[in-house]
C-alpha cells in the first residue's frame, strides 16, 4: 500500500482491520496498533519476575520477544520466558564486577560487558565461547549490528570503544587491532565512553556518548581499526591508563584514524554555545537509542532531560542561526540606522505573516483557542508547567500559529527549568519565521538572549526591535532592558584579562574541564547540531546507567526512568507526559520494550524485574499510577539542580514513601 491510499488511516482501527482482512495492510497495522494511547492509557504493572540477589542494571529482549534477558550486580544472567513468568536459564558469567549491559547472539546464548573491564560471551549452561579483556577500565554499554549479531561494539571507562567480531580468534595482546574510537586521544585523560548504539537501518552508523554532552555519530566504514597502545597485567591496570593509554590525551589520532567527515557531534544548543558555562552539575550522556527508522537519536543526558536528535536534517543551534542579527549586519548603515530593505518601511500591524497570511487568534479552530485561553489562565495563576502543557497540546495539534510558540516562549522563560530559556529562544525564532511582524516575539528574544548572558546577540536584536517597531521603542519594558544589556556589555569591556579563564596555561591544566583537546576535537564540537525535541520531568543524577527509548514501532511514544524510582512515558508529538508509573522503590534505570506487543520490562537498585502491559478496561484503579505528575515533574528539576550529597540523601528520603525494606540489597550506584 502507497502513501498515496493513507486515507485509509483516517478510518482509525476499525479502517486498519478492514484493509488488513483485505489484503491491504499488515506491517503498518502492526506498528500503528502496537503501541496506542489507549493501551498507555491503561498500563500497569502485570507481574514481578524474582530471581536476582543484587540491582538489576540491565534487560534486553530477543529478537522476537520469546526471552528477556536480565543482568544483575549478582553477576548472573537469567533467561526469562515473559508469557508464562519462568526462570529458563540462570547463567553465572564469571564476571568479578558489575554487569552493566546484556545482548543476545543467540535465543540461548548471551555477551556481557561488566566492572571487571571483561566482555564475555556464554551459553545457557555457563559454557565460556568467547572473552575479551581489551578494556582496562568498566565496560559500560555494548551494542550489536542487527544484522550481524557477531558484530559487537563496547563502550568503556577507559575512553576506548572497541570493535569485536566474533567469528574471529582473539587475543588480546598490542598485535590485534580493535579499536574503533580512542576518546583519549581527543578529549584527554579523563575521558569515559558510557554508552555505544548501532544504527538499525544503517549498521555501519555508531553513536557514542561520553563523559559529557555530546553524542558522536561515526560512519565506520571510514574509520581504521586501531591498536591499544600497550596492555598489561589488571593489577596495573590503573598505570597503563594514566601513563600510557594517556600518553597522547588530547593531541589527536597519530595515524589520523578518524577523518572529519567520519563523524557528526550532536549536542543541546543551549550547552554547546557556552560550555564553559554548564560545569556544574556534570553532564554525561548515560543512554542512546536509535529510531527504528534510522533516523533519530534518542539521548538521555544526565544532570539534564531527555533529547532528540533528527540526524538527517539537524541544524545548528538557533544563537548562530540568528538570521536577525544577520539581517542587522547586512542592513544598517555607517550610522547604526537600518536601511529599508526592497522599498519597505517596516511598518507592523502583528497580523501579517511572512507568507501573507494572517496569523490572527481568530482563525485558530475553536479546540485550540480553548486550549490557549486555559494555558493563558494557568500562567496568570503562576502554574507555569501545567500552562506549558496546554501550549504544547495547542501546538501539536496546530503548529503553523505564531502566537502559541510566542506564548510559550514566555512561559518557559518564567518557569526557568534547566534549558527552558534556550528552548524559549527556539520558540521565538519559529514564531518569527512563521510572523515576521509579531512584536513580542521580537522583544522576548532580546530578554531570552540576554537571560542566556549573550549581551552582544541581545543588544542587535533589541536594535532591530526599536528600527522595526519605532512605536514600541520607548516603552518602560523597553528602556528596562536596554539598561541591563548596558551594564552587561560594559562589564564585557572593563572586565581585566587576567580574571578570564585561558585554557592551556599550567593553571588551567591542573582543572579537569580545562585539559587541551585535539584540533578534531575542537572542530566537531563548534559544528555540533541541535536537538528538535526535549522531554521533562525525570531526574538522571544518581547513576549513569539510565535509559531512555521509544515505545512502539512508530515511535510516538518515549519512556525513561528516573532517581525517583518513576517510569515517565511522553507524548512524543506533544512532548507531555502522559503517565508516569512506580518502578522501583528507590531508582529506575532501564526501560525496554517487547519488539512486537505493547510490554514493557523494567528495572532498577531492586533485585526485581517488572513486567507491564494495558490493564483490562473495568475502570478498576492502578495502585503504581502517580497522580501528582506535576508536583513529581518539579521535584525532580530541583533534584537535578541541587548538591550532589544532598540528592543523595533526598532521594532516599523520598524513596518508598518512608516504607522502606530494611533487608533490600545492598547495591552500589553506578
Amino acid at each position: 500500500m502507497g502513501r498515496g491510499e493513507d486515507p485509509i488511516w483516517s478510518q482509525g482501527t476499525v479502517g486498519l482491520i478492514a484493509a488488513r482482512e483485505r489484503g491491504d495492510v499488515d506491517r503498518k497495522l502492526q506498528s500503528r496498533l502496537t503501541v496506542t494511547r489507549s493501551m498507555i492509557d491503561r498500563l500497569g504493572l502485570e507481574k514481578e519476575l524474582h530471581g536476582h540477589m543484587g540491582c538489576v542494571n540491565c534487560l534486553e529482549w530477543n529478537h522476537d520477544g520469546s526471552v528477556l534477558a536480565s543482568a544483575s550486580d549478582d553477576l548472573h544472567v537469567i533467561l526469562w520466558d515473559p508469557y508464562r513468568y519462568k526462570q529458563l536459564h540462570k547463567i553465572a558469567t564469571g564476571h568479578t564486577g558489575n554487569i552493566f549491559s546484556v545482548k543476545f547472539l543467540s535465543r540461548d546464548t548471551v555477551v556481557t560487558c561488566a566492572a571487571d573491564g571483561t566482555v564475555r560471551a556464554r551459553t545457557a549452561s555457563g559454557c565460556a565461547l568467547w572473552e575479551c579483556s581489551c578494556h582496562c577500565g568498566r565496560v559500560k554499554r555494548l551494542a550489536s549490528a542487527p544484522d550481524n549479531p557477531n558484530l559487537l561494539w563496547s563502550a568503556g571507562e577507559d575512553g576506548l570503544v572497541l570493535q569485536h567480531d566474533l567469528r574471529t580468534s582473539h587475543r588480546c595482546n598490542s598485535v590485534y587491532s580493535n579499536v574503533l574510537v580512542n576518546l583519549i586521544n581527543h578529549l584527554g585523560r579523563y575521558a569515559e565512553a558510557k554508552c555505544v548504539a548501532a544504527n538499525p537501518r544503517r549498521p555501519y552508523q555508531v553513536a557514542v556518548g561520553a563523559n559529557d554532552f555530546y553524542v558522536r555519530l561515526y560512519d565506520t566504514r571510514m574509520i581504521k581499526l586501531s591498536k591499544v597502545q600497550t596492555r598489561t597485567p589488571s593489577s596495573q591496570m590503573q598505570f597503563e591508563r594514566q601513563n600510557v593509554l594517556c600518553s597522547r590525551a588530547g593531541h589527536g589520532d597519530p595515524d589520523n584514524d578518524i577523518p572529519k567527515a567520519a563523524v557528526q557531534y550532536f549536542a543541546p544548543g543551549h550547552l554547546s554555545m557556552d560550555p564553559d558555562e554548564h560545569t556544574f552539575p556534570k553532564k554525561t550522556v548515560t543512554y542512546i537509542a536509535f529510531s527504528h527508522d534510522g533516523n533519530e537519536l534518542l539521548v538521555n543526558l544526565g544532570s539534564e532531560q531527555v533529547y532528540l536528535f533528527d540526524i538527517n536534517s539537524a541544524k545548528r543551534p538557533a544563537l548562530v542561526e540568528s538570521f536577525i542579527i544577520q539581517h542587522n549586519h547586512g542592513y544598517r548603515d555607517g550610522d547604526g540606522k537600518q536601511l529599508p530593505k526592497n522599498g519597505t518601511t517596516g511598518k507592523a500591524n502583528g497580523t501579517t505573516g511572512s507568507n501573507g497570511t494572517v496569523d490572527a487568534q481568530a482563525i485558530l479552530p475553536e479546540r485550540i483557542r480553548l486550549l490557549k485561553e486555559a494555558a493563558n489562565e494557568l500562567v496568570n495563576k503562576g502554574s507555569y508547567s501545567a500552562a506549558v502543557e496546554y501550549y504544547n497540546r495547542a501546538i501539536a495539534e496546530c503548529p503553523d500559529c505564531a502566537v502559541l510558540y510566542s506564548n510559550r516562549a514566555a512561559t518557559l522563560m518564567r518557569r526557568g527549568w534547566s534549558g527552558d530559556t534556550y528552548a524559549a529562544i527556539k520558540d521565538c525564532y519559529r514564531a518569527i519565521k512563521l510572523d515576521t511582524n509579531h512584536v513580542k516575539s521580537h522583544f522576548r528574544l532580546a530578554k531570552g538572549l540576554m537571560d542566556l548572558k549573550r549581551a552582544r546577540e541581545a543588544h542587535e536584536c533589541l536594535l532591530y526591535f526599536k528600527d522595526k517597531f519605532p512605536k514600541h521603542a520607548s516603552s518602560h519594558a523597553v528602556f528596562l532592558l536596554q539598561k541591563d544589556i548596558n551594564v552587561a556589555l560594559d562589564n564585557m569591556e572593563t572586565q581585566p584579562d587576567e580574571v578570564r579563564p585561558i585554557v592551556g596555561n599550567s593553571a588551567a591544566d591542573e582543572s579537569e574541564e580545562h585539559l587541551p583537546t585535539s584540533v578534531l576535537e575542537r572542530q566537531l564540537r563548534a559544528g555540533a547540531l541541535d536537538y528538535s525535541r526535549r522531554f521533562l520531568g525525570h531526574c538522571n543524577t544518581t547513576t549513569d546507567i539510565k535509559e531512555a527509548n521509544f515505545l512502539g514501532p512508530d515511535a510516538n511514544y518515549i519512556a525513561a526512568g528516573s532517581d525517583d524510582g518513576s517510569m515517565f512515558i511522553w507524548c512524543r508529538r506533544s512532548g507531555n507526559v502522559v503517565r508516569c508509573l512506580r518502578g522501583d522503590e528507590s531508582i529506575l534505570n532501564c526501560v525496554q520494550m517487547h519488539p512486537a506487543m505493547c510490554l514493557l520490562a523494567t528495572s532498577g537498585i531492586e533485585a526485581v524485574v517488572r513486567l507491564w502491559s494495558p490493564r483490562p478496561e473495568d475502570g478498576s484503579p492502578e495502585p503504581r499510577v502517580v497522580t501528582d505528575v506535576g508536583s513529581a515533574a518539579n521535584a525532580n528539576q530541583q533534584r537535578m539542580r541541587s548538591d550532589p550529597f544532598e540528592a543523595m540523601l533526598f532521594n532516599i528520603s523520598f524513596a518508598g514513601g518512608g516504607e522502606r525494606d530494611l533487608h533490600s540489597p545492598a547495591c552500589r550506584t553506578s
